[in-house]
């Protein structure tokens, strides 16, 4: 490389590294799964970033439903899964920003944690984690099979080789949990992360916090993204009225996504401003989670929604046994294989059990790619 070209990119790493705080990820602390060069130009997390950015996994997102299945088909405004992962992308490099932490590996994490929704949103997850048990190889979980894309899945099965800090913060969201309080399990290590898969996978519930304040920080942003938003589409939906949301809840949040957004991010900094810890405080939590408990009786549950996730429940199991079919039968005209298979590296195909492939092609799907397979399925077209 150039000279001056390589001292203005030290220049600028060393600008970055001074505005991080004390308690901020370093990325000279970052190791990755296989060792490798550095990159002149980036940081660690910059790379790991601009990865996961260009996967094939990433670019599904716009197709995935957030929470409303089907209707994207016919109301493009209606946020799915890329406008979920901006808004997290966004929210949580703003309090990174003031929290003086480490933006970039903020940035990745958010960036990733989603990549192993399956389509159909959490409706489609418990249907496929059904499949999943009924095929012997353990519930279904996004957050599990976000790190096995990065892993095992994107470059054709060759994975992409991330940091330990963003593999670690994708597995570790989880925005259904409620937390006033986040401390980072810092002294985490691969074979924990190993042993919190086949735990969650045998069914079993355990604690368990991201390794990092930035992975805490995408953590108690991804309940700031969705709570407001989620209510924002239930309006335009029909489902709600401005005037249905508690009162007690919107004197203290606000009654708009950016009211609710504004009053969240603020309480994060002043509550973990100079701290171990990412957090709300106590008033905030608490109507936070009686927002939350709000949602899911008026809408998460709501009979208008769950009627249009009945195709879903009653499909999937069908589909995993015709995956199945297909690849244990050999049958190289299946998508499993033209779409999936065929493109994956011999250590992922020899790696994982037909089972698990069919799983990973399913939980790669976007919704209208599903639906068109279970039309092409159940309702083929004859000339």
């Amino acid at each position: 490389m150039d000279d001056k070209l390589y001292k203005i990119f030290e220049e600028v790493k060393r600008k970055s590294e001074c505005t991080l705080g004390p308690r901020a990820y370093r990325d000279a602390d970052a190791k990755r799964m296989r060792p490798e060069e550095p990159d002149d130009m980036r940081t660690q997390f910059a790379v790991d970033r601009d990865r996961i950015l260009y996967s094939g996994a990433y670019r599904r997102y716009h197709g995935k439903t957030q929470v409303f299945s089907f209707t994207n088909l016919i109301d493009e405004e209606m946020t799915n899964r890329n406008l979920h992962i901006a808004y997290v992308s966004q929210i949580s490099r703003t309090i990174g920003k003031y929290l003086g932490l480490n933006t970039e590996l903020i940035e990745a994490i958010a960036l990733g944690h989603d990549l192993g929704h399956p389509p159909f949103g959490h409706d489609g997850e418990i249907a496929l984690s059904d499949a999943c048990v009924r095929h012997g190889i353990g519930h279904f979980h996004h957050n599990i099979e976000s790190l096995h894309i990065v892993d095992h899945i994107s470059r054709k099965g060759r994975g992409l080789n991330l940091t330990f800090p963003v593999r670690d913060g994708i597995i570790s969201h989880d925005g259904e949990v409620h937390n006033t309080i986040l401390y980072p399990e810092k002294d985490k290590d691969e074979a924990r992360i190993q042993e919190y898969i086949r735990l969650k996978k045998e069914g079993m519930e355990i604690d368990w916090m991201p390794a990092t304040l930035e992975g805490c920080v995408v953590r108690i942003t991804d309940t700031i993204a969705y709570i407001g938003q989620d209510i924002e589409d239930a309006i335009r939906f029909n489902l709600l009225k401005r005037e249905d949301l508690p009162q007690k809840v919107t004197d203290k949040l606000g009654n708009t996504n950016s009211q609710i957004i504004d009053t969240l991010i603020r309480s994060v900094i002043i509550n973990s401003y100079g701290q171990d810890w990412i957090a709300f405080d106590e008033e905030t939590s608490y109507y936070l989670l009686e927002l939350k408990k709000f949602n899911y009786e008026n809408i998460y549950t709501n009979e208008k929604v769950k009627k249009s996730n009945k195709i879903i429940y009653r499909t999937m199991g069908i589909m995993f046994d015709k995956y199945l079919e297909d690849i244990e039968k050999n049958n190289r005209e299946s998508k499993i294989f033209k779409h999936f298979l065929d493109h994956k590296s011999p250590e992922y195909r020899e790696g994982f059990s037909p089972a698990e492939q069919v799983r990973d092609f399913i939980a790669t799907m976007t919704d209208r790619y599903y639906n068109e397979e279970i039309k092409d399925y159940l309702l083929p077209w004859k000339w």
